[in-house]
């Protein structure tokens, strides 16, 4: 499995990448279906903001840090399968961080991958 080491991780498995104008992009793979939150809802850090649907069942996502959400990928809700062929390049929503500090309790690469097992 491909785990990029600049990313970090949840052990729900979003993936977040934090861009250069200081917000978090935020995604997962392997879907069929996405409904993403509104632009400019406020979440708090693991409230269900999300719902992805996968071939076996549906499930919400969470947020993995608490902030604002500033964008969200319509092509991604539109055409979710494109998550599954590219699942690090097709975020879902953008987060401007209520504290930019909280990227740092999340997991690297090496963490994620032994949860997953993949060590």
């Amino acid at each position: 499995m491909n785990v990029p080491v600049d990313l970090k991780y949840t052990s729900s498995h979003e993936w977040l990448r934090a861009e250069d104008d200081g917000t978090v992009s935020i995604g997962i793979g392997d879907l069929v279906y996405l409904e993403l939150p509104a632009v400019g809802r406020k979440v708090a850090a693991a409230e269900a903001c999300a719902v992805v649907e996968s071939v076996k069942a549906a499930s919400d996502v969470y947020a993995p840090i608490a902030g604002e959400v500033v964008a969200v990928n319509s092509a991604a809700a539109e055409t979710p399968e494109k998550v599954n062929q590219d699942p690090y390049g097709a975020w879902f929503f953008r987060l401007k961080p209520s504290d930019a500090a909280s990227l740092a309790g999340l997991l690297d690469a090496k963490a994620y991958e032994a949860t997953i097992g993949e060590e």
